[in-house]
């Protein structure tokens, strides 16, 4: 299942030694609804090596701010705490899982 970020935990698990996939997302978003399930298989076939989490803009806003998000869903791409890549809209599979590979 995918890790549920907040404004409060975000530091600490970005910052870990783990490549992390952060999907910014919102009940409402239609697009947000077609690759949460791709991020929960994601996040069920890199557990272990990455952490794959989400992150609800309705809920949190100063991660949202601090990073422009401005539409979504977009997925951000850390490594060593950096922002490393990211991508806005919605997005088959690969393409997603292809980013996180890269990290990993």
């Amino acid at each position: 299942m995918a890790m549920k970020i907040t404004d409060a935990n975000f530091k600490e698990l970005v910052n870990g030694d783990k490549p992390v996939m952060v999907d910014f997302w919102a009940e409402w978003c239609g697009p947000c609804r077609m690759i949460g399930p791709i991020v929960e298989e994601l996040a069920h076939e890199y557990e272990g090596k990455a952490v794959v989490g989400k992150i609800n803009v309705d809920e949190n806003d100063e991660v949202p701010a601090e990073f422009g998000i401005r539409s979504i869903p977009t997925v951000l791409f850390f490594k060593g705490g950096q922002l490393v890549d990211k991508h806005v809209g919605a997005a088959p599979k690969n393409v997603l899982e292809d980013k996180l590979k890269a990290l990993v």
